[in-house]
């Protein structure tokens, strides 16, 4: 479903945009003109669906290597959001259980033009009445720990080399839920910090992860894998886990052959191996690859290429999308999927880890961590429960 406003009509009272990569210089400015929503019930490969509406609303991405004409009269951007089932569907690959989060949709594009004035200026403080209750698993710890004991399993016969196993929790609450979604985005390492929100239902992310960008000419993804206490002695520790490496490098190899599939011959490249940088109180490793995108390469063909992102499915992809559906009992919904900002000449979507959703009553989170032979169930468990901590941490805050 699409809704268009003509310029100038403004349904409700104009805020900032706090979707993640808007231009800074543009926040206060932009207004929404038209909007794509759409369920994976409504058939059809969202990627496609993607690149046509925002070309038919003046963001052409149909040709990442060409250089962008700017119509400074014509549209900003773009907030683009693709759910990971979404990423599965296009993918070719299976699609996981339902999620929790039916009110949201699996794909939303949103344009935006310029204001011919400033918006109010906003602080994302906290929101008049907030009330969370208590976060409540949706798998019991020895549950998680039974998925991944059954990864290994998978892998030990030679089905999947990694994957990517992640829990869902849901606490209920009382208030506006996007004061506190979007003091997210003040978490330390939140790359990809912002909010995104439609017609009863809201998202705020904390991501630090590239999951692709154009970037100078060149496509981009910086796949972080390995975790560790953002302490010396956990850096250290991160630097010599020759799990945790192995686990990293075969991300790192999947994400290379991702971008050769829509990459000019000979120019995919590791710019950075396993670099370890800090998010919040957590070391994790992260490293970059690039490449030359082929002629003709639109954002539908990249999406179908790097959706969903290989450091939260595993190796190889389908066969890891296939472990996941048979282990994860609740679907990711919006998270491990893709947000971020397009405009003429630029993409810069983050994948959606550390990402909270918000329905009519309940907030959503979701954490996980890599799976391999080398994975101590119980490690995986607490890896799990140290990325979403200080997530929970800030959205109790009064």
């Amino acid at each position: 479903m699409s809704v268009n406003r003509p310029d100038g009509v403004e349904a409700l009272p104009r805020v900032g945009i706090d979707a993640p990569g808007a231009p800074p210089q543009c926040r206060e400015r932009l207004v929404e003109r038209a909007r794509l929503e759409w369920w994976l019930a409504d058939g059809g490969d969202p990627t496609d669906l993607a690149e046509q509406f925002l070309a038919a609303h003046g963001v052409d991405l149909s040709d990442l290597g060409r250089p962008a004409a700017h119509d400074p009269h014509g549209a900003c951007g773009a907030a683009v959001f693709l759910s990971a089932a979404a990423g599965a569907r296009a993918a070719g690959g299976a699609p996981g259980a339902p999620t929790p989060v039916p009110a949201l949709p699996d794909l939303v594009a949103v344009v935006y033009g310029h204001a011919d004035r400033p918006a109010p200026a906003t602080r994302p403080g906290p929101g008049a009445g907030w009330w969370l209750g208590p976060w409540r698993d949706s798998w019991t710890p020895a549950a998680h720990a039974e998925a991944v004991a059954a990864v290994r399993a998978a892998i030990g016969r030679g089905d999947v080399y990694q994957v990517n196993v992640v829990g869902h929790a849901a606490a209920a609450y009382a208030g506006d839920p996007l004061p506190a979604l979007a003091r997210l985005a003040g978490l330390p390492g939140a790359r990809y910090g912002g909010t995104l929100s439609g017609l009863g239902w809201a998202i705020g992310c904390a991501s630090p992860e590239t999951l692709v960008a154009v970037e100078h000419g060149r496509l981009v993804t910086r796949p972080i894998k390995g975790t560790r206490p953002a302490t010396p002695a956990g850096r250290r520790e991160l630097y010599a886990s020759a799990k945790e490496r192995a686990e990293h490098v075969m991300i790192v190899d999947l994400e290379r052959n991702d971008l050769a599939r829509v990459a000019r011959t000979g120019s995919v490249r590791v710019d950075e191996l396993f670099a370890v940088r800090r998010w919040c109180d957590l070391w994790q490793a992260e490293s970059t690859v690039s490449a030359a995108p082929a002629d003709g390469l639109g954002l539908a063909g990249l999406l179908r290429a790097v959706c969903p992102g290989g450091s939260v499915t595993g190796a190889p992809k389908l066969a890891a999308l296939d472990q996941i559906a048979a282990r994860e009992p609740v679907g990711r919904g919006p998270s491990m999927g893709a947000l971020g900002w397009v405009g003429p000449g630029r993409v810069d979507l983050g994948l959606t880890i550390r990402t909270v959703a918000a329905d009519a009553d309940r907030l959503h989170l979701w954490a996980g961590g890599g799976i391999t032979w080398g994975s101590d169930p119980a490690a995986e468990v607490a890896e799990a429960a140290a990325k979403a901590a200080p997530v929970r941490a800030l959205l109790a805050a009064a």
